[in-house]
């Protein structure tokens, strides 16, 4: 299984981007999706989360500003980011715990994309 993330740049304060992120492999089902980001010198933070389901969450400092959606027929999950602020600067990696099927069972975990850099800068 594989996670791969497009879509960041470089933006004015204000600005929007959207971020895509698509898993591929031998893929049975995938429970939570989401973004997380990582600025320099930081710890790394959820940025949103998204269930099967539809449910969402979303950190405070995005909350009003980012909407996280996924399209399940196609394993891709979307982070639309609104009103950018300078802050908002990371490498945004987004993460699915994907269930795969091997040997007659399901595994479930944990996969990583490549990350992908947004700069909010004027």
């Amino acid at each position: 299984v594989q996670l791969q993330a497009s879509g960041g740049g470089l933006v004015q304060p204000g600005g929007s981007l959207r971020l895509s992120c698509v898993a591929s492999g031998v893929i049975s089902s995938i429970d939570d999706m989401g973004w997380y980001r990582q600025a320099p010198g930081k710890q790394r933070e959820l940025v949103a989360v998204i269930t099967s389901g539809g449910t969402t969450n979303y950190a405070d400092s995005v909350r009003g500003r980012f909407t996280i959606s996924r399209d399940n027929a196609k394993n891709t999950v979307y982070l639309q980011m609104d009103s950018l602020k300078p802050e908002d600067t990371a490498v945004y990696l987004c993460n699915a715990d994907v269930v795969t099927p091997w040997a007659g069972s399901l595994f479930s975990r944990a996969y990583w994309g490549q990350g992908t850099l947004v700069t909010v800068s004027s």
